[in-house]
């Protein structure tokens, strides 16, 4: 099982797409969810229960999250410390990873950094100075002797030409990332109608896609090397291997839960204080008997269910956009598995050539990365 460990809810940062959001948020609220509004703002559990709580899964793994974790520095040591794990992952704005000393730093399995692409793109939505700050970090992590998976965790949105940033992070001079994962800032807030999402989706993003698709496979053929684009990666390796989902690709509500300050167990992190779906609590929980929060319609009778499995949790429960706005959505993911089907026979070509190997699409699954954006 995998959990995500809410360290705190404060950050640093006022990111365009999170702070800023929840601004022009504050009057529509939830109708219709009983929310939880008084929850400490950091850790206010014994960390030996949360000990005691995944030493009953011999395979459980921690994705320390936030807010911004390294906030709680001293917790997050007390954590890789005290507690018990399989392994252990960060996700993290990367700001202030020079903080947390090598020795902790290097016990990660995997560290996901916000990072949205260039820079003139990435200080646009998380704030001036914010993109060169996490490029030293990671210099300096690396240089440290961390030699775990760095993932560039994109959010994207109105602002994002995704072949143009994506390829900048794989091909920058700076810091390269072999792996990279995105995803669409859609159906999180009420915001659609002040949004220009339809015609930046489907004039810009799709399009995007596909040619991005292509790269991807002209990469494997001059350079033999599968990129670790999540999407892509999880897309392709279920299209080849004949895969079919049908449950959330992230893991939310099924094989991927998160752990609240108080200790409460729900479905997905962004699904905070939301009682409704409070699963149970890490001082009497058991991590392989937790109630199942899977997604209702319209998603488990769409077509593209079974490579999809619903796409968001918190998104298909809580339906902040409409319908029609939604369809959207829908649009977007049959565009990405369309364009990675048309790509199939040259990625069968090429490992049968011997360019690739069918383990080179391989990856740990429920690490955080959602693979439908």
């Amino acid at each position: 099982m995998f959990f995500h460990v809410i360290v705190t809810t404060e950050c640093p940062l006022q990111c365009r797409y999170c702070f800023g959001e929840a601004l022009k948020d504050t009057e529509t609220g939830f109708r219709g969810f009983d929310l939880d509004y008084s929850l400490p703002e950091r850790i206010d559990y014994d960390l030996d229960v949360l000990d005691r709580f995944c030493r009953r899964d011999d395979e459980c793994v921690l994705i320390l999250y936030g807010g911004e974790p390294l906030l709680c520095g001293d917790v997050v040591k007390q954590i890789l410390d005290r507690v018990t794990v399989k392994h252990f992952i960060l996700q993290t704005n990367g700001v202030l990873l020079h903080t947390l000393e090598p020795e902790y730093v290097n016990r990660f399995h995997t560290i996901l950094v916000s990072i949205d692409g260039d820079e003139a793109v990435t200080d646009y939505y998380r704030g001036t100075g914010t993109f060169r700050k996490t490029i030293d970090n990671l210099k300096l992590i690396t240089q440290n002797g961390f030699q775990g998976e760095i993932i560039a965790r994109m959010t994207v949105m109105e602002q994002t030409d995704i072949h143009k940033q994506v390829t900048w992070l794989v091909e920058n001079d700076d810091f390269p990332f072999s792996s990279v994962h995105w995803q669409l800032n859609a159906g999180f807030w009420d915001d659609f109608p002040r949004r220009a999402f339809t015609t930046w989706s489907e004039d810009g993003y799709n399009p995007g896609i596909r040619r991005l698709v292509n790269f991807w496979v002209q990469c494997m053929e001059t350079t033999g090397t599968v990129l670790r684009l999540y999407p892509f990666l999880g897309i392709t390796h279920s299209l080849l291997f004949g895969e079919d989902e049908a449950l959330l690709r992230c893991g939310g509500g099924w094989i991927n839960y998160a752990i609240q300050t108080d200790g409460h167990l729900i479905p997905c992190p962004t699904m905070w204080g939301m009682r409704d779906y409070y699963v149970g609590h890490i001082r009497h929980a058991d991590p392989s008997k937790l109630k199942k929060v899977l997604v209702n319609e319209p998603c488990t009778t769409c077509d593209t269910y079974p490579v999809c499995g619903g796409r968001c949790l918190y998104a298909n429960l809580t339906k902040r956009w409409s319908a029609e706005s939604y369809r959207l959505v829908c649009g977007t993911v049959r565009n990405l598995v369309d364009a990675i089907a048309r790509e199939l026979p040259r990625i069968r070509r090429l490992i049968q050539c011997g360019n690739i190997c069918l383990n080179d699409f391989d990856f740990m699954k429920y690490n955080g990365c959602e693979i439908i954006p």
